[in-house]
């Protein structure tokens, strides 16, 4: 990825974020697999009433959606690299092991053109792509899409590329500080 950025905010401790933030910056941390609060969800607490409404709807994205877990962490992971986001993309890879992708599937989303995939797996890639690159999904991706997914889906897919895309922007912007091992 692109290297690490200076801290420009630093994770906000219990105290500065309020116990609402900080328990549910704990609760996020753990559904992602962390016994320890993360360095992103303490850094975004410090906003303590946009933090609580937007690990909502990251919530929603990540853990109720109507696309597979496996799709969506497809997703943020080619996001991830399109965006150069080495927290977001540390944090996701070990997901996306749990979500039951294969790690040499994993690996080749960093380097791999969408012709290295499966047909579902391809077009969600390219429209990963698209959207970072044109803002749209093309009509031949979208096309091929609607054999994979329903209307519902389509648009959890745009939303979440959107979400993981801003994260990456807020998280790289911020300079948020990479976890302990």
């Amino acid at each position: 990825m692109n290297g690490r950025n200076l801290v420009r905010v630093v994770p906000g401790t219990p105290k500065e974020v309020g116990f609402r933030n900080s328990t549910l910056a704990l609760l996020a941390s753990r559904s992602v697999g962390s016994d320890r609060r993360l360095n992103a969800f303490m850094t975004l607490a410090r906003h303590r009433r946009l933090f609580p409404v937007w690990a909502r709807f990251a919530r929603q994205l990540l853990r109720r959606g109507e696309l597979p877990l496996v799709d969506t962490e497809l997703l943020i992971l080619r996001v991830s690299h399109n965006c150069q986001s080495e927290y977001q993309w540390q944090h996701h890879v070990a997901l996306a092991e749990r979500a039951g992708l294969p790690r040499e599937t994993i690996d080749r989303v960093a380097g791999g053109a969408p012709g290295d995939f499966d047909a579902r797996q391809a077009s969600l890639l390219r429209a990963a792509d698209e959207l970072h690159h044109d803002h749209r999904i093309s009509d031949s991706t979208w096309l091929e899409l609607t054999g994979f997914l329903s209307d519902v889906q389509l648009i959890e897919l745009c939303m979440a590329v959107g979400h993981y895309e801003m994260l990456a922007m807020t998280l790289k912007s911020l300079g948020v500080m990479p976890d302990p091992a």
